[in-house]
């Protein structure tokens, strides 16, 4: 019987071993490591790495020891001295994130992972994923929700505009492109708004926030259907505006930044009379990083359709600009180029 017992308890540890993420895997190492070497670990993660890594020290922290074992097999022998799974583990998890982020930060993520505890600061927002603070701000007033999203990284603010009601999205755009130096009234408001979260503190100057440059970062973030609705809602309150934040958004002078893999794909896809009208009133250097990137046939042909065409409009010039560019973001949409600058993910 005793036998069987020991089987049934094996056979259940080899179906939890084959059920643990790569990441429970990693955080069952870390549980085993000495802190100083864990929080050295953590340093170097990103915000939403080490949330996700501390949540899952805390879903392996009461493993039965076989699981363990054939998650670590020897090296389980060598490290477990330095530290236990299961017992104290929530001290242990605090203190690895204090020492690896600083109070704040680490209050922050065992706040996202241990609902009990508070951290502050408005700062602290860059360590909270995009549905967490959409969810937080969602029923607030847009001038709120305008100054969240202003604090955000751009990446992370596009992801919390999408996940808002559609309705408010292009008056919250407008909010934070209408936003510069906000007194310490309205960041006091907004510390009392998080104070659900976290208790709030933060130090009592004017804050240089938002702006129309910000506004268009963020709508860089976007896929092209969103921005479109949400631009043309932003033209019923204010034209001028949505002029302004378009103009600052993703511009020709940008495709410096493609290589000459995504720059060979735009140009299959723009029509040549396009690009020598563009290519006119360019940076000498961008010029010959398109036209580089070109066979050298192709190439020659827009250099005498350049020649050819003598002075021309700079409203001419920019409007073919922008046509390239609208090629360049449908490309980047579909997956069919990256458009480095706009926010695409890099490996």
């Amino acid at each position: 019987m005793a036998e069987t017992n020991v089987a049934d308890v094996n056979l259940e540890a080899d179906h939890t071993y084959e059920l643990l993420s790569g990441t429970q895997k990693c955080a069952i190492v870390m549980l085993l490591l000495g802190e100083d070497e864990a929080a050295e670990i953590l340093k170097n993660l990103s915000p939403r790495e080490v949330q996700q890594l501390g949540s899952a020290m805390y879903s392996v922290a009461d493993l039965d020891q076989r699981t363990v074992n054939l998650v670590l097999d020897e090296f389980l022998e060598i490290m477990k001295a330095q530290t236990s799974i299961g017992l104290g583990a929530d001290a242990y998890i605090r203190r690895v994130l204090t020492k690896a982020l600083g109070e704040d930060k680490a209050g922050s993520i065992i706040t996202r992972i241990a609902p009990s505890s508070g951290a502050k600061g408005i700062e602290i927002l860059d360590w909270m994923d995009a549905r967490s603070i959409a969810e937080m701000i969602e029923g607030e007033h847009p001038q709120i929700i305008a100054l969240v999203v202003a604090h955000l990284d751009f990446a992370v603010a596009a992801d919390v505009l999408i996940l808002l009601p559609e309705a408010i999205q292009h008056e919250v755009i407008q909010r934070v492109a209408t936003l510069d130096s906000v007194q310490p009234e309205a960041i006091n408001q907004l510390e009392r708004v998080m104070q659900m979260r976290f208790k709030a503190s933060t130090s009592l100057r004017a804050s240089k926030v938002g702006g129309v440059k910000a506004a268009a970062k963020i709508m860089n973030f976007t896929q092209s259907q969103t921005e479109q609705r949400i631009m043309k809602g932003l033209q019923k309150l204010d034209k001028n505006l949505m002029t302004a934040i378009q103009d600052n958004m993703f511009v020709f002078d940008n495709l410096m930044a493609c290589d000459d893999k995504n720059l060979g794909i735009l140009m299959r896809n723009v029509e040549p009379e396009s690009l020598s009208i563009a290519l006119k009133g360019s940076d000498e250097r961008l010029r010959d990083k398109i036209l580089g990137s070109m066979s050298a046939r192709a190439a020659a042909a827009i250099v005498d359709e350049i020649e050819a065409k003598g002075p021309m409009r700079v409203t001419e010039v920019q409007e073919a600009q922008k046509q390239i560019i609208a090629v360049a973001r449908r490309l980047s949409d579909a997956g069919q180029m990256v458009l480095a600058g706009r926010g695409e993910d890099m490996v």
